[in-house]
């Protein structure tokens, strides 16, 4: 399902914006700092990306999945077969039906791991959907005061990433927080309140990162906005995290357009990603992307596009692009964004990973 929500203006710049999905003081407190690794060390591959975090609830509630053929198969083989060769699985603290806590993230990321996919870890910090409108503390956590919110990033991050060594998995990549345009674990480090809040913020990005590297080096972090395609509200929340002294490797987006006007969506968001890498010096991700079910031909040539302007971006920046759930079908859960189609077999949006 998707969304509108209008964030007021707040700071020196306007949010604005117009999000995706739903289905939806700070002395620094820092624990085992360690030293940030180069931003523009050279990426193996690039990433055809599928986000499949609601594989193993779909899979309970008997939904079957089908190649192209119409031969059921196990969805992480289909969609290898399709050029996927990277898996992002969103990762909640408390959930209260159990899926996409850690031990069923594990689950997840131990059958990308035996396809042979990169992983990508997308924590939420919350106990449900984290993004431009709900950035809600887990139930746990509310109580904490700012101080404690900003360490908990730290320990709650390292557990989590170590669970997940500890079984055998290493992700490439991990996003500190999901689509946080205007902060995380609000009302602390709702960014657009005021500059306390914002340099909050900033200490919880950075106390994840130092998590991440204490955990995984070489795992690049990344920083998720929505609407890749929005240059001033970029601007506005990596300035601070920069002014700030946050830490992160890779500038991630999301891309929801509709049929008609993705083309200049994905120009703009071109415009965007270069922007980027010139601003801040980092490298840039399509961490989500979606388009109507119903649209599979128009949503191939977005896909196609897009991961061209990806490729393009200056200096070889650009490292990938995931798809938000395709697999959801038959409007599960609400979902019409999908690329699979009734019967559960791929749409021809899909063909757009073919590599």
């Amino acid at each position: 399902m998707k969304k509108t929500i209008i964030l007021s203006s707040a700071l020196w710049l306007c949010l604005g914006l117009s999000c995706t999905k739903d289905a939806a003081q700070k002395q620094l407190t820092l624990v085992k700092p360690v030293t940030a690794t180069s931003s523009f060390a050279t990426s193996t591959s690039f990433a055809y990306g599928s986000d499949v975090s609601w594989i193993t609830q779909m899979e309970a509630s008997n939904y079957k999945f089908y190649n192209s053929s119409g031969t059921q198969q196990d969805l992480f083989t289909i969609l290898k077969g399709l050029g996927i060769n990277s898996i992002r699985l969103r990762v909640w603290v408390n959930p209260s039906a159990g899926w996409n806590n850690i031990t069923d993230v594990v689950a997840k990321a131990k059958r990308a791991a035996a396809a042979g996919m990169s992983i990508l870890i997308d924590f939420h910090y919350s106990d449900t959907w984290a993004d431009p409108g709900d950035q809600t503390k887990p139930a746990a956590w509310t109580s904490y005061s700012t101080s404690t919110l900003i360490s908990t990033v730290y320990s709650y991050t390292y557990g989590a990433l170590n669970t997940l060594k500890s079984n055998g998995i290493t992700p490439t990549w991990v996003q500190v927080g999901n689509e946080t345009s205007d902060g995380m674990l609000w009302q602390d480090g709702r960014a657009s309140v005021s500059a306390t809040n914002f340099q909050t913020f900033a200490s919880m990005v950075l106390n994840g990162y130092n998590a991440v590297k204490a955990v995984f080096p070489s795992a690049k972090v990344i920083v998720h906005v929505a609407n890749g395609f929005n240059n001033t509200t970029t601007r506005w929340i990596f300035d601070g995290l920069k002014t700030y002294g946050a830490k992160w490797d890779i500038c991630g987006f999301s891309i929801y357009p509709t049929t008609s006007n993705w083309s200049t969506i994905d120009s703009e968001c071109l415009t965007n990603m270069n922007d980027m890498v010139s601003r801040y010096g980092k490298q840039v991700m399509i961490c989500e992307a979606g388009m109507d079910v119903t649209a599979p031909t128009t949503c191939n040539a977005f896909l196609t596009d897009l991961i061209a302007k990806v490729k393009s971006v200056s200096g070889g920046n650009g490292l990938g692009l995931f798809y938000w759930e395709p697999e959801a079908y038959n409007s599960w859960q609400g979902y019409t964004m999908g690329a699979f189609d009734a019967t559960g077999k791929p749409t021809a949006a899909m063909n757009a990973f073919a590599h």
